[in-house]
């Protein structure tokens, strides 16, 4: 907002000049200067991480569900590796033959040893057939895994296999969704917050500059101008601090986009691979700055205007 001293300065000798030609120009074009578009950049860049980590989280999430809308797992927990061996083959035979199931395999022993081998301290060759891990068959139903569905998975699965158990896949992950869902809604409420953070500032730029200039003001009132033709020159101001400030914040968060994107593509975690951003979300982020001018340009008009009439 530090343009304006070298504009309202010059106010009253431009509408001197101006006055006799009729032009309504009270003011030269706005300067790029002063703090603001800093304060901007800030508030920019951090809107576009918090609204990029939503939209990653929303895309991953969704991935996820729909992933593992129709699986389902059976378990045969049973400590004896023959009985477990037989109960699998008998459960494998018979959701083969149900009309909901699309696919049905069970996941290899060596898989399982893999998986254990760092909570038990196993390593390959050792004996582990003995251990009470339990069979793992992978299902994939036709739809999704509904109450109905699973009821009727474990009518047919039960009478071959009492010690089976039928879950659904999703429901593993009940507590990540809900968090992400948590995530999701405090990435909003940060968004919220930069937006107020954002017209703080602009108004109390506002109305900073208004107070260093009071007297500029009062003149340029007693020679004809009229609060929109001050409110202008304000909001010309702003744009162009705005509009710094925002294409220099954009830059800011995609370079912190990218960054955090690298260091978790390197975790290869299935979950975290679909938390990627597509096109939709890319205009999303692209459109902040654009709304940060326009909500600066808002405010400081309203701010000035609102002023302007106490001042009179």
């Amino acid at each position: 907002m530090s343009i304006l001293a070298s504009a309202l300065g010059a106010l009253g000798h431009r509408w001197r000049g101006t006055a006799s030609t009729g032009d309504p120009r009270l003011l030269p074009e706005a300067q790029l200067s002063g703090p603001m578009p800093w304060v901007i950049a800030i508030m920019i860049a951090l809107t576009v991480v918090a609204a990029a980590s939503g939209l990653a989280l929303r895309n991953a999430a969704r991935t996820a569900s729909a992933d593992l809308e129709g699986g389902v797992t059976v378990q045969i927990v049973t400590a004896a590796p023959a009985e477990r061996t037989r109960q699998a083959a008998a459960v494998l035979a018979a959701l083969r033959t149900a009309p909901d199931v699309a696919e049905a395999h069970q996941v290899a022993q060596e898989e399982l040893n893999t998986l254990v081998e760092p909570w038990l301290g196993t390593r390959p060759g050792d004996d582990v057939e003995s251990l009470p891990i339990p069979a793992l068959i992978d299902v994939r139903l036709r739809a999704a895994a509904t109450p109905d569905r699973l009821g009727a998975l474990r009518a047919i699965v039960v009478p071959v296999a009492p010690s089976a158990r039928v879950d659904a896949q999703a429901g593993w992950l009940a507590p990540v969704f809900a968090a992400i869902e948590t995530l999701q809604w405090l990435a909003g409420g940060l968004i919220a917050l930069l937006a107020c953070a954002t017209m703080a500032a602009v108004l109390l730029a506002s109305r900073n500059a208004l107070g260093n200039h009071r007297e500029t003001i009062e003149i340029v009132h007693m020679l004809g101008g009229t609060d929109r033709q001050i409110a202008r020159v304000f909001q010309r101001s702003m744009a162009f601090d705005a509009a710094a400030g925002g294409l220099a914040g954009l830059l800011l968060g995609l370079i912190t986009i990218f960054a955090l994107g690298r260091q978790f593509a390197g975790l290869g975690s299935g979950m975290v691979s679909g938390a990627v951003l597509r096109w939709p979300d890319w205009f999303a982020i692209a459109a902040i700055p654009m709304l940060g001018v326009g909500l600066a340009v808002l405010t400081a008009r309203l701010t000035v205007l609102a002023a302007l009439r106490r001042m009179l």
